[in-house]
């Protein structure tokens, strides 16, 4: 199980959850990447500051990584928070054939066919209404996208802000981010 970090950075909120689906995953290795390369933001500006200045070929490198140290025959699952939504994405599409399963919390999607083609795993995608950036319309391309190239995609909606899970912000939402706990590691039991 790969785990990627929201765009603050591999902080102890992502640490506790990584250990969390440890405990709820039998048998399953779980992997906290840290594409910031210890740089961990407490700040808005500072976390857009790392988000927009990680190097593509730098966290393409980190993900690598985790694949080969992960093996030939593993069976991997990744799962990410906003900036790390989108790159759970992009980790399970690194892993090919061994991908077997892709949580993306409030994640931008890939938006070609091309970047989506090597996608084996099956996505669930876990979106708020109230999201001013990964909204409505942008999921529904990538759910067109889904279905024009076979992937198998379920979206679960909730009535809340982007970032609902995260207990350690204001916009939190325990119902919400409990629901979508359960449905997480209900999908990940079901397909690693």
């Amino acid at each position: 199980m790969i785990i990627v970090h929201e765009w603050w950075g591999l902080n102890d909120y992502v640490r506790a959850e990584s250990e969390r689906f440890f405990g709820a995953l039998e048998n399953t290795t779980v992997l906290a990447l840290d594409l910031y390369d210890g740089n961990v933001a407490t700040e808005r500006e500072q976390a857009q500051e790392f988000m927009q200045g990680l190097s593509e070929d730098r966290a393409t490198a980190i993900v690598a990584g985790a694949l080969a140290y992960a093996g030939p025959e593993a069976r991997i699952g990744t799962l990410g928070w906003c900036f790390g939504g989108g790159w759970s994405l992009k980790t399970s599409i690194a892993a090919g054939n061994n991908g077997k399963a892709c949580v993306m919390y409030y994640g931008m999607p890939v938006k070609t066919a091309a970047e989506l083609a090597p996608l084996q795993a099956p996505i669930l995608g876990i979106f708020a209404t109230k999201d001013g950036w990964i909204n409505e319309e942008v999921i529904g391309k990538f759910e067109e996208l889904t279905a024009a190239t076979k992937k198998e995609l379920t979206v679960k909606w909730f009535e809340a802000e982007h970032a609902f899970a995260n207990p350690t912000r204001d916009i939190y939402k325990q119902e919400a981010a409990e629901e979508a706990n359960e449905l997480s590691i209900e999908f990940l039991k079901k397909h690693l």
